[in-house]
């Protein structure tokens, strides 16, 4: 069998991330997957940003559970952008673009 490479390789997940998923390595793919399913099943969605939770939208709101994970966050894209979660609060919301640089933030 080949060696999974890429986004389907599994990562190191720091230890917050590897509370809330029960998993130490994943495929950045599965950590992705399993966030949104936890998001969808608490209906932590909303369609305007710090809106209260509708489960919809293009926003996620944040939990205590959530919060854990998504303070992590203080990473530049390639083209520059800034993305600064370290100071969220529970019930505020961050884009769901965002997810990437969550994602990345909290692995190895």
């Amino acid at each position: 069998m080949a060696e999974a490479k890429g986004l389907s390789k599994p990562v190191k997940l720091k230890t917050e991330l590897a509370e809330f998923l029960g998993k130490t390595e994943l495929p950045r793919t599965e950590i992705t997957k399993k966030l949104w399913d936890y998001i969808k099943a608490n209906k932590l969605q909303t369609k305007s940003e710090n809106g209260k939770a509708e489960n919809a939208g293009k926003y996620i709101v944040t939990d205590a559970k959530l919060l854990a994970i998504f303070k992590n966050t203080n990473s530049k894209s390639k083209s520059g952008k800034v993305t600064n979660l370290t100071k969220l609060k529970v019930g505020q919301t961050i884009d769901m673009m965002q997810m990437a640089a969550v994602v990345g933030a909290n692995i190895e």
